[in-house]
């Protein structure tokens, strides 16, 4: 019998966790049971954790006690169990997963290079994430950039979006673009983006000073500050944010130097998760938080079905050969492994230009 590892975090507490074993549900009619083999864990993860509630994180993988829950990550299982007559084992699957060794799916909308899971409780999630690619249907696929794949795709993803949609508003009439925790994957991805448009704003990065010498080495950004220096930032041009780091005091100071200029704050990652309260100086009327999944929707309707993936998916491959330069990946296995990688993104101790791999 298939015994299923999960790693499982209390939802009010991300720092308390615990691995709970358990045997694998017997497989329904139309059900396959995938293994998890690898996945990556990153700040992004994290923010899905501090968010869960909010926006509904916790829902793909909910577990029987409401206070504990499942962080969901990228990454690539294998079918090794099917009662589906058109999902064989053996098929490779690149997508959504739970920080977990199985997960028993009920696939649906299958075609030639994707199949949704269409569990009950996922019909009401966005479609991005039920989707899971059948990369050995994939022209050229041969693995030798899954580890990319799978720190990388999320993140830049999400870079693309920002970038297409601060272009689609016309920057908000600002002309200068200022990025908290500049050294973050996805803030890296977004300032390749941007410096890719014919006519980008330029480009202020705001990182700690441990970061600084980094990420001035990535030559992305025209102006490279440290959060004590933020009142640098030239105040008499407008300025839209787009925020990694979710520090409250970060922004305050910001929104409060820069008054009327701060033309718009995309509030995108927790990369501080521990100090997301705004003050009062923060102006909530010109901020919103981003929510990739409803871009993508919408560029669906606006571009028509899987032209958003095709030009993000470009993007992603140019931007991830790019990112060679200066990303280290370690990959570990295991249930130690597993917690060794949460503790340290969790508590800020991986360095920016490393990710994790892990798997059970």
């Amino acid at each position: 019998m298939t015994t299923i590892s999960e790693f499982q975090v209390r939802k009010d507490k991300l720092d308390e966790t615990r691995l709970i074993e358990r045997p694998a549900p017997a497989l329904q009619n139309g059900e396959v049971l995938a293994k998890v083999d690898r996945f990556a864990f990153t700040a992004n993860n994290v923010t899905y954790g501090v968010v869960g509630e909010r926006i509904g994180y916790w829902k793909f993988f909910p577990v029987e006690d409401e206070c504990w829950g499942v962080i969901p990550v990228w990454g690539f299982a294998d079918i090794v169990a099917s009662r589906h007559p058109d999902i064989a084992v053996g098929e490779r699957l690149y997508g959504y997963w739970p920080m977990a060794s199985h997960l028993v799916m009920a696939p649906g909308k299958i075609k030639h290079e994707r199949i949704a899971d269409a569990a009950p409780h996922r019909a009401d999630l966005p479609p991005v994430y039920n989707n899971y690619q059948r990369v050995n249907n994939e022209p050229g696929y041969g693995g030798k950039m899954d580890d990319d794949r799978m720190v990388l795709f999320p993140l830049y993803a999400t870079s693309f979006c920002l970038y297409d949609f601060l272009k689609d508003n016309d920057w908000f009439g600002a002309n200068q673009l200022i990025i908290p925790s500049a050294s973050s994957k996805t803030a890296i991805g977004t300032a390749y983006a941007i410096k890719g448009d014919d006519a980008p704003p330029s480009l202020v990065g705001l990182t700690s000073p441990r970061n600084r010498q980094a990420v001035e080495a990535l030559a992305l950004y025209d102006t490279v500050l440290t959060y004590d220096d933020l009142e640098q930032v030239d105040a008499d041009r407008p300025a839209v944010i787009v925020d990694m780091s979710g520090n409250g005091d970060v922004l305050g100071r910001l929104h409060k130097h820069l008054g009327d200029n701060m033309r718009y704050t995309s509030n995108v990652g927790l990369t501080h998760f521990d100090a997301n309260e705004m003050g009062p100086d923060f102006i909530r009327e010109r901020s919103a938080m981003f929510f990739a999944p409803g871009h993508i929707q919408k560029r669906t309707q606006d571009w028509g079905l899987g032209e958003f993936e095709k030009r993000a998916a470009a993007f992603w491959h140019e931007a991830a050969l790019k990112s060679r330069d200066w990303l280290t990946i370690r990959k570990e296995t295991g249930c130690d492994a597993v917690t060794r990688a949460y503790e340290n993104v969790l508590n800020g101790k991986t360095p920016a230009d490393s990710a994790w791999v892990v798997g059970f």
